[in-house]
């Protein structure tokens, strides 16, 4: 198979030639790899993408391009980013890498206001110049910058045969709630003060729905990145889970699964109390993407044969594991999670900035050469 096919055939759980691999190298552990620092690839999209093609080179080559040519400010200027952010080189030492700041910055009476005006007016007439450090007459340049690099972005990744695992990206309406709100905060209002939240949130997912399937469809892409992390039994006891984020996420994956749009639902935190749910949502509708926090096995169990699963070697093994440690580890989750299909080999959340050599390239040659031994 090629890249894509093999990616695509683990999607809509066939069975591939063997287990895709797709890690999330992010710009900063590109950047260790390649010997740049943090403050270079923060600050400049093109490098960004440079050091991500080169890791990609080096290291002989994945199925998909998860990762690119995007700086944590124009992020912030694309409203994904809905933070204060602390940049390598200007907020922060050049080898550090960026930061997002929780702060208490949208208001009670915010909810109100994000019905009325409509979740993106407000965010770019109001919020972001609360959370930015650039004035206002840069934003169309920065947003300008993003549609301009997905052009010579895709025509590298076309050279290589593979695509971009994600184009449209967003936080869950009830994730960036919580970091716009702070998560202590949000907390309260939804035991106390819950019908904002509710009209809040069910405004923010009737705008997100077609302005994210109209960004796949104008870009050709079908699969999407869909991010949570405060949504998890983790966090929260069920009955919040069914209230103030399930109905969401079912009325979102139906939406886009509806247009043929796959979510790649990025889950950090533990969802084991969760899992169950997922069983609810379409057939092969979502990959559901673990950050090694989860029970990836449990995972397995519950969801083998109706949805994706995509994980999850740790940050904590790429960065203080040995590369035998890495092999055995990757191994045992093609054995296991890849049993029948339905499985992508990649890293748990993103490689992380200290990423050793040794245990990245461990992981991607166990990826590509290790054959499933239990289908």
């Amino acid at each position: 198979m090629t890249p894509i096919e093999r990616t695509m055939a683990a999607m809509r759980l066939e069975r591939p030639d063997r287990v895709p691999l797709v890690p999330h190298l992010s710009p900063e552990a590109a950047a260790h790899l390649v010997g740049v620092t943090m403050a270079q690839v923060s600050n400049d999209a093109q490098i960004a993408q440079a050091v991500f093609l080169k890791v990609f080179d080096d290291y002989g080559g994945w199925d998909s391009a998860y990762g690119g040519p995007i700086t944590p400010v124009q992020m912030q200027a694309a409203n994904i980013y809905p933070m204060k952010t602390k940049i390598p080189g200007r907020h922060l030492p050049d080898d550090y890498m960026f930061q997002l700041v929780e702060e208490e910055v949208m208001k009670p009476e915010d909810y109100d206001k994000m019905c009325e005006m409509g979740p993106e007016r407000f965010y770019y007439e109001d919020y972001l110049w609360r959370i930015a450090d650039f004035p206002r007459e840069q934003l169309p340049r920065l947003l300008e910058e993003m549609l301009l690099n997905w052009g010579p972005w895709k025509a590298e990744l076309d050279k290589r045969g593979v695509q971009p695992f994600v184009m449209a990206n967003s936080f869950h309406p009830f994730f960036k709630l919580s970091v716009m709100r702070s998560m202590v905060p949000l907390t309260r209002d939804l035991y106390y003060k819950p019908e904002p939240v509710e009209r809040a949130l069910k405004q923010m997912t009737s705008d997100l729905i077609p302005r994210q399937i109209a960004v796949c469809k104008a870009f050709g892409v079908n699969s999407w990145l869909l991010v949570d992390e405060r949504g998890s039994g983790f966090y929260y006891p069920l009955s919040v889970f069914e209230r103030f984020w399930w109905p969401y996420t079912q009325q979102i994956i139906d939406a886009f699964w509806s247009e043929g749009i796959t979510t790649v639902f990025h889950l950090d935190t533990c969802w084991n109390k969760n899992l169950p749910y997922f069983r609810k949502l379409p057939k092969g509708s979502t990959v559901i993407e673990l950050d090694s926090t989860t029970d990836i096995f449990l995972a397995k169990e519950i969801l083998r044969g109706h949805l994706c699963i995509h994980g999850d070697v740790s940050a904590s093994l790429l960065s203080l594991g040995t590369p035998e440690e890495v092999e055995a580890y990757c191994r045992k989750l093609i054995d296991v999670v890849g049993e029948g299909g339905g499985f992508i080999l990649g890293t748990g959340c993103a490689a992380p900035p200290d990423c050793r050599p040794e245990n990245f390239r461990s992981m991607i040659e166990t990826g590509r050469k290790y054959e499933l031994t239990r289908i």
